[in-house]
């Protein structure tokens, strides 16, 4: 397991995605101890990092209308280079599905229509239950789940643990990394 290596990218703005992605490290950590997360803000590192590894976690928000974080939005272009050609890739967003209903996590999956025709293997995909939403454009074609983990701090701040705690193990089984507990 530690020869596997697993970077995770976020960007955010207002501390929440980091906050996030801080958790979903320290969680998938403590599950298996022997594999450790390179985490890094994008603001400070070239997308193109994200080809180093095996195993990429990325996160992104969704702001206003359905827009993209600030530092993915610098760094769009720079997405659709990378080639993730034989990676395993897990998205994981915030949003507010009560303020912005109409485009609840739409930065998640746009982010996953870039990474998609550019090799990624996708794992990670969640149940859209238990939101309160119009529309996303991170719902898979049947409308069953979001593409990524779906995090709503401003309305449901009291699931993100256990949404968190679930989705690392979900991803860690699909990934076939968690250990076996006998």
């Amino acid at each position: 397991m530690s020869d596997v290596s697993v970077g995770l990218f976020y960007g955010s703005t207002t501390c929440y995605t980091e906050m996030a992605a801080e958790k979903i490290k320290a969680h998938i950590e403590s599950l298996c101890p022997l594999l450790k997360i390179s985490m890094f803000n994008i603001k400070d590192t070239p997308l193109s990092d994200i080809e180093q590894y095996d195993v990429v976690l990325l996160g992104i928000s969704t702001w206003d209308f359905g827009e993209l974080q600030e530092d993915w939005e610098s760094h769009w272009n720079d997405i659709g280079t990378v080639n993730f050609t034989n990676k395993q890739a897990a998205i994981f967003g915030l949003g507010d599905q009560l303020g912005y209903a109409d485009w609840f996590q739409d930065a998640v999956g746009m982010l996953h229509d870039v990474i998609v025709p550019n090799g990624a293997e996708m794992v990670g995909y969640w149940p859209n239950q238990g939101y309160d939403f119009t529309a996303s454009k991170a719902l898979t074609e049947d409308g069953e789940f979001f593409v990524g983990l779906s995090l709503d701090d401003e309305n449901q701040f009291d699931e993100t643990d256990a949404r968190i705690a679930a989705w690392c193990e979900q991803i860690l089984e699909e990934l076939k990394l968690l250990p076996a507990l006998t």
